[in-house]
């Protein structure tokens, strides 16, 4: 399709339409009409040929390099058209923008690491194991058990440096009681009786 051809193209179609016709009216018309063609003309003859031919090689070299100047560069992105419609009062009117690709930084976020305090339990519970050592010193359990770190030395109840009860079994004998063993729920607060399960469970390992 000529009109799908660029300029350069179009040049390079008209030398060779010309150097083609040439050929084809001097194969074909003339020795029709003349058949010792050329004869005594043959000099003219090659020399419109060399002429041709020359004309034809400057037309490829000359116009190729013009097409190639007039060829956009590869790779070159062309700006991207969106088009949108806005809609107003008085009717729709088409917009057309030009979106441009920007780079997009990205910052680095830091993390804020937040400490949290722990709270230091004593071993055992919920119960300090300082105050638990008053009470097993003032509420008589050091007339009934042995327990080195308290001086006790008591036969009647179980020997708690030997034994080494964990805080819950303390807290539940405390509590309720067991054989011999009465209870002291109701004369010790509920956190004396952890008190002093943190003490005992501490000091046996």
């Amino acid at each position: 399709m000529p009109l799908a051809l660029t300029g350069y193209e179009i040049g390079l179609l008209a030398v060779a339409c010309v150097f083609i016709a040439f050929a084809l009216v001097a194969a074909l018309v003339v020795p029709r009409a003349r058949p010792d063609f050329p004869a005594r003309r043959l000099g003219v003859f090659v020399a419109v040929c060399i002429a041709l031919f020359l004309a034809q090689m400057t037309a490829v070299l000359v116009l190729a390099e013009i097409g190639e100047a007039d060829e956009p560069v590869h790779g070159e992105a062309a700006p991207t058209e969106t088009t949108g419609t806005e809609t107003t009062g008085t009717g729709t009117t088409e917009t057309t923008e030009t979106t441009e690709t920007t780079e997009t930084e990205t910052t680095e976020t830091e993390t804020e690491t937040t400490e949290t305090e722990t709270t230091e339990t004593a071993e055992g519970g919920a119960g300090d194991p300082a105050a638990g050592k008053q009470v097993f010193e003032t509420a008589g359990c050091v007339s009934c058990h042995t327990l080195s770190d308290a001086g006790a030395t008591g036969t009647v109840g179980p020997n708690l440096d030997q034994a080494q009860p964990p805080a819950e079994l303390v807290v539940d004998r405390v509590t309720n009681g067991q054989g011999v063993m009465p209870p002291f729920k109701d004369s010790l607060s509920e956190q004396q009786i952890q008190d002093v399960a943190a003490y005992v469970s501490s000091v046996t390992g």
